[in-house]
């Protein structure tokens, strides 16, 4: 078996803790509050209750991408002990990261030539990304090498579904998901659009439905009807929230009760500063291993 490095974006949204008990390295996105620059450091210095409480605040937020002189500094302190590194991005349909980091890659694949450092957009966002991430720790735990990892991980990535709805469109009008007319009359219907990742790692706006109650059992459907082994299911199963937690722990308690086998086994995580700038407050996201996704 060949060791070699495990590593992701902070943008994965899974725990500080969780990433050191896997083992799994992470290089960290950048955010702006009022123009003051700060690390995604995992809620550690500023908590991410209070984050979400300065955007309802009135405070304005903006990300800045991994670039490529940063990726080139991560990377090479593990080349250059010798070890190989595969690196999970997040998705290319919603950031620059991935394209960054294999322009780090041509770069270092000349100064490291029997070294080898693995690229993989994860084509998801969130704890959906968390989710590939996880699931590629597991084909490491299970003694695959970092080219076996490499080739499962690409031809089942798109087995990770993502499904998101908001409470609260005035993120989504103002990074311009929604128009403005549009979110004017959603807030006035009090409409939750309910959205999805593509193929192709693109967030998707894909049903309008009116009221919180009704979206929380809409994205409960649409896990029955595309979910592995349906009622049976029994696999991973993430809910991220920003801010909301009452939200995410009443989808918690709806998706237990329609697959019995998840029965404690759900797992809801926060939103973090860089997905959650643009997303703002009032946010649920819903992650599950299901049909591979084709739209």
């Amino acid at each position: 078996m060949d060791k070699f490095i495990l590593s992701c974006e902070s943008t994965s949204d899974l725990k500080k803790e969780h990433l050191d008990e896997r083992n799994i390295s992470y290089i960290c996105n950048h955010y702006f509050l009022n123009e003051v620059e700060h690390v995604e450091d995992f809620g550690t210095s500023i908590p991410l209750s209070e984050f979400y409480q300065l955007m309802e605040d009135g405070v304005i937020t903006k990300t800045s991408q991994i670039n490529t002189v940063d990726y080139i500094e991560y990377f090479e302190k593990f080349l250059k002990e010798g070890k190989d590194v595969l690196h999970l991005t997040l998705s290319s349909g919603l950031s620059g990261t991935y394209n960054a980091a294999l322009l780090a890659k041509e770069e270092l694949d000349q100064k490291y030539p029997d070294r080898k450092l693995y690229i993989i957009d994860s084509l998801n966002a969130s704890s959906g990304f968390g989710m590939v991430v996880d699931k590629v720790a597991d084909l490491r735990d299970a003694k695959k090498t970092i080219d076996e990892v490499k080739e499962m991980t690409e031809a089942n990535k798109l087995k990770v579904n993502a499904w998101f709805f908001t409470t609260d469109l005035t993120y989504f009008i103002r990074g311009g998901r929604v128009s403005k007319t549009s979110g004017y009359l959603g807030k006035m219907l009090h409409i939750c659009p309910l959205l999805n990742v593509d193929k192709e790692g693109h967030l998707i706006p894909r049903e309008k439905v009116l009221g919180k109650k009704k979206v929380l059992s809409r994205i409960v459907e649409v896990m029955k009807e595309r979910v592995l082994n349906h009622a049976d299911y029994d696999d991973i199963c993430y809910i991220s929230h920003s801010a909301c937690l009452e939200d995410a722990e009443l989808l918690k308690k709806m998706v237990e009760a329609a697959f019995p086998k998840l029965k404690a086994k759900v797992q809801i995580l926060d939103i973090g500063t860089t997905i959650g700038s643009h997303t703002g407050p009032g946010t649920v996201a819903l992650f599950f291993i299901g049909d591979e996704r084709t739209e």
